[in-house]
């Protein structure tokens, strides 16, 4: 349910009838119960403009603002505020909607888009890190989202397979005997020995530098390793996702090799359009205002990532059909993709109505605020911080239930890869935050283990009451109302997210929902002896429309919850 723009319907049908001319404006979210539900504020904005006292269009306003239905009071506040009231019998009808509805009554959008999303991106010949980890579950928590109000989405996954390092591996490869068959964890150890070679000796360079023109060439014995180098890598991402339960696929992995017959195009379309300029050998795009300008061909012949990155965007606009794309990487690259979209508008490679938008995130700290590392100073690998996230989980929850061996480690791994995941996404994207095992972990707080145990909570209202569900919502006091109100909010929140590409408004809001609930839990009693029939039910719903709100909003954000915690 779009509530706020109920609200904004009310104000605007209030506006036409009093004759007032007026850009849209929005209503907000009251702060304070006494301030109402909601809060309109552009009485001020207009002032100016029409050489009127604000509470003077306020009251203007609220004389021909339709109450009833939807509002049942308003009042003017302030210099020239409008308090709205929402009308209970229609807030208990709109929830009981929504407890019906296995959407929870969000609906999809209206004009839905096809939207590609990049993210996770690791790094061939090596183990995922910890750096990867942000990319990876704040795309996929947007892939989710889009997916969930109705966009056709795309999930990419942009790797590097087309270098000089598999030269460099395939050369130290056939100096050593190798067979190709190793693990990842001796091909990472493989690839440190490689690169020294390649850095200390400069006939091995010479070679491996060869190796990659025939990899380029399809040399059939040079493409069979790389191969391999490509499979062992891509087994250990797909054991990363599935710990994570993230939903990237083989088939989402779109690598650069994909592009590579594309970069001559890139090259001669650029220049049909006069937009390349030779300096110092390389072919540039200089854009205006911009001091750096974009390489796109080195001198001697070589391309670069941002002849890549145009390729990869001309295909998603024109080939996918894409009208949003976004790439979730680190705020690091932001002037890189300033250029590069600039550069792809401007070449008409992306059409003009395609929104190119760089989803950036800060870098993950540890407690003294520096760069998350091992105690050795080494990088820490991504397998291991999750399953260290269980084995810590293992020992927040193993007092709290008589659980079997099994349960424990079922509910271990959703517990902690959902405390793992949920201290990311409740930041905002673009800050750095601190990695805190005894934070993530707690029962209370904006953690998913808050949240999982609100849902665990209200599982249990149900294990003890034996019955069905029936009758209707009724709202009975202040703390009722505006848990209605909260839920009834939800489908605004997620297309906010939506739209700002942040995670972090989903999870203010379960926490506040949350917060709310226990609230409501503690004063007004459900299956308590003495609670008559009528409201015992009303209250039953509410919990549980508000499970099923909890159970949703982490789904989309990657998180499992538990029936007993």
């Amino acid at each position: 349910m779009k509530l706020k723009s109920q609200i904004n319907n009310a104000i605007k049908d209030a506006f036409d009838k009093a004759g007032i001319d007026h850009e849209p404006m929005s209503v907000s979210e009251a702060t304070k119960p006494e301030f109402g539900d909601y809060q309109f504020n552009g009485a001020m904005a207009l002032a100016k403009k029409l050489g009127k006292n604000p509470r003077e269009i306020a009251n203007d306003i609220i004389d021909h603002l339709e109450l009833g239905k939807v509002v049942t009071k308003a009042e003017v506040a302030g210099p020239g505020f409008i308090n709205l009231w929402l009308n209970p019998l229609w807030i208990a009808s709109q929830c009981e909607t929504a407890h019906s509805d296995e959407r929870l009554g969000v609906g999809k959008h209206e004009n839905p888009i096809k939207v590609v999303v990049d993210y996770s991106g690791p790094n061939m010949a090596k183990q995922m890190h910890v750096g990867h980890l942000r990319s990876t579950i704040i795309g996929d928590t947007l892939a989710n989202l889009l997916t969930f109000l109705g966009d056709e989405v795309i999930r990419q996954n942009h790797i590097g397979d087309w270098g000089t390092q598999f030269g460099m591996l395939i050369a130290y490869l056939e100096e050593t005997g190798t067979d190709g068959s190793v693990c990842l964890r001796d091909l990472e150890q493989f690839y440190k020995d490689a690169k020294k070679r390649f850095d200390e000796d400069e006939n091995f360079a010479n070679k491996a530098r060869e190796y990659v023109v025939k990899i380029q060439s399809g040399d059939i014995h040079c493409l069979n390793l790389w191969q391999k180098f490509i499979d062992i890598s891509l087994g250990h991402c797909e054991d990363v996702y599935s710990k994570l339960c993230v939903k990237l696929t083989r088939d989402d992995v779109k690598a650069e090799s994909f592009y590579n017959e594309d970069l001559p195009q890139v090259i001669e379309d650029l220049v049909k359009q006069d937009l390349l300029k030779e300096s110092d050998g390389a072919q540039c795009v200089f854009l205006e205002g911009e001091e750096i300008p974009v390489i796109v061909q080195k001198g001697d012949g070589g391309y670069l990532y941002a002849t890549t990155d145009l390729a990869a965007l001309r295909y998603r606009a024109n080939v996918l059909g894409a009208k949003r794309i976004s790439y979730v990487v680190d705020a690091r690259q932001a002037g890189h993709f300033k250029q590069v979209f600039k550069v792809a508008k401007e070449s008409g490679f992306v059409p003009k109505d395609v929104r190119l938008e760089h989803v950036a995130f800060g870098t993950m700290m540890d407690k003294s605020g520096r760069p998350f590392k091992t105690r050795d100073g080494g990088t820490v690998k991504l397998i291991d911080l999750l399953d260290e996230a269980v084995v810590k989980a293992k020992e927040a929850i193993k007092e709290r239930e008589n659980y079997s061996s099994k349960e424990i480690e079922e509910i271990a791994h959703i517990v902690g890869i959902g405390a793992v995941k949920y201290a990311d996404l409740s930041i905002n994207r673009e800050s750095n935050y601190i990695f805190d095992w005894d934070k993530m972990l707690s029962f209370e707080g904006n953690t998913s283990l808050y949240m999982q145990y609100a849902y665990a909570r209200i599982q249990s209202i149900f294990r003890r009451f034996d019955g069905k569900i029936k009758g209707d919502i009724l709202i009975g006091d202040m703390l009722e109302h505006r848990l209605a109100v909260m839920l009834l909010r939800f489908e605004d929140v997620l297309r906010r997210a939506a739209e700002d590409a942040a995670p972090n408004q989903i999870t203010t809001y379960l926490y506040e929902l949350v917060t709310l609930f226990m609230r409501f839990y503690e004063q007004n009693p459900i299956l308590k002896e003495g609670v008559d029939e009528a409201t015992k039910m009303s209250r039953l719903q509410l919990a549980d429309l508000t499970a099923k709100t909890i159970k949703q909003g982490l789904e989309l954000l990657g998180i499992q919850v538990v029936d007993r915690l």
